[in-house]
């Protein structure tokens, strides 16, 4: 078995949600202070002895965050028909930075959303059997 390097960044943003059809308080308008931590595992590093830069992770991870930044979230595809719970926020976010950071030896291997200092939420998702 070959070694695993993992790189973890971490980002925030703020923003508000309701959760739809919640019977209890998070049904009314309210907010977060969110926030993200993204792990990336890799199995080879590149000539420089990086898996990938972390300024290419930490920039990805900011983009997708300010796109959620002080926004109602229930008004921000695909929150706008999904109901935006941590967890469907948890999986969005984990398959948006997969999508940018798709390249070879490299893939997001979880995504832990904080909605408050005690309480959050990972999310990952198998290693594909064509070990991508």
């Amino acid at each position: 078995m070959a070694a695993t390097y993992t790189l973890r960044v971490l980002t925030d943003f703020a923003s508000a949600h309701t959760l739809r059809g919640y019977p209890g308080q998070c049904a009314n308008l309210h907010g977060h202070n969110w926030k993200v931590e993204a792990e990336i595992e890799a199995e080879q590093l590149d000539e420089l002895g990086m898996a990938v830069d972390f300024k290419v992770v930490k920039n990805v991870a900011r983009e997708i965050a300010g796109r959620l930044d002080h926004q109602y979230l229930n008004d921000v595809e695909p929150f706008d028909r999904l109901n935006p719970t941590a967890e469907n926020i948890a999986q969005w976010f984990f398959r948006e930075m997969a999508l940018q950071l798709d390249r070879p030896g490299l893939r997001m291997s979880a995504l832990t959303l904080w909605e408050t200092e005690r309480a959050c939420v990972r999310y990952s998702e198998p290693v594909s059997s064509s070990g991508s």
